[in-house]
């Protein structure tokens, strides 16, 4: 043990210029412990040909220790590659639709380690009722009590809800194993291959992840998503569900950081009325 916290554990010895040490000293203090909790779930799908995770070396005072990754350019062969891997660690499974990862209890977080929310977790045999219940009425209570949305916008949030509790969206897909926070920051082109960091991970939607690399662009998206579909044919109408769930982060971004979001939201709930 190299430290009194009782999230602590060892570290893998390493030469140090092959570790990333990552800090949060403003963080909830389980926070490094929820991440790297994700990780390792996401990384026990690479020996079925999922997805790359960066490897966890263990956790010590106060801080995350990684193994240190190196980013190359991206490129088409590269974005073929984790495509498909992202539809087998998607195909990985989970419990049920909201489930945290392995070896975690209670709520999670998403968004920034110095000011996150909770990511509500919990068991719904329905996307609809996850979707619902976990993500779009508790936004929306957030962002109604602290007037960082309108009050129609909010309103338009719990109409999409009830739609979701009525199955208006349920697309007889099984819960998948989601990154859950996955824009391109959270995607590093190596010379290994695509290697995810940073996760929000639990039980979902397949299209979560997908919705969300397109929310805010990511290199050669188009290459990823066709060799995804060849690996794990998409649902019929996944183009049109992608608002749907690019709500929940564009109303948490409205939330913490202001700006042209609250608007994105509102537009975003406009075209799935």
């Amino acid at each position: 043990m190299l430290t009194t916290s009782p999230y602590s554990e060892a570290v893998v010895a390493l030469d140090s210029s092959e570790v990333y040490v990552k800090r949060a000293p403003l963080a909830p203090p389980d926070y490094l412990v929820w991440e790297a909790t994700g990780l390792r779930w996401l990384r026990q799908a690479e020996s079925t040909g999922g997805a790359r995770v960066v490897a966890v070396l263990g956790i010590a005072d106060s801080s995350l220790h990684l193994a240190r990754l190196h980013p190359v350019s991206p490129s088409e062969a590269a974005a073929g590659d984790f495509g498909r891997r992202l539809a087998r660690l998607h195909a990985s499974g989970a419990a049920s639709f909201g489930a945290p990862p392995a070896g975690w209890h209670g709520d999670g977080y998403f968004g920034p380690a110095d000011d996150p929310l909770a990511l509500h977790l919990g068991g719904h045999s329905q996307w609809g009722a996850h979707l619902a219940e976990d993500r779009l009425r508790p936004i929306s209570r957030v962002c109604r009590a602290a007037g960082t949305l309108p009050p129609a916008t909010c309103d338009a949030l719990d109409e999409l809800a009830d739609r979701c509790l009525a199955g208006d969206f349920d697309t007889g897909e099984r819960p998948a194993r989601i990154h859950g926070d996955l824009w391109s920051g959270n995607v590093l082109w190596t010379s290994a291959g695509v290697t995810l960091i940073d996760p929000a991970a639990h039980g979902g939607h397949r299209e979560l992840d997908l919705a969300m690399l397109a929310l805010f662009g990511a290199p050669h998206l188009g290459r990823i998503v066709a060799a995804y579909d060849e690996e794990w044919p998409l649902t019929d109408g996944w183009r049109e569900r992608q608002p749907l769930h690019q709500l929940y982060p564009l109303a948490v971004h409205a939330h913490l950081f202001g700006g042209g979001y609250a608007a994105s939201v509102a537009a975003a709930a406009a075209r799935l009325s």
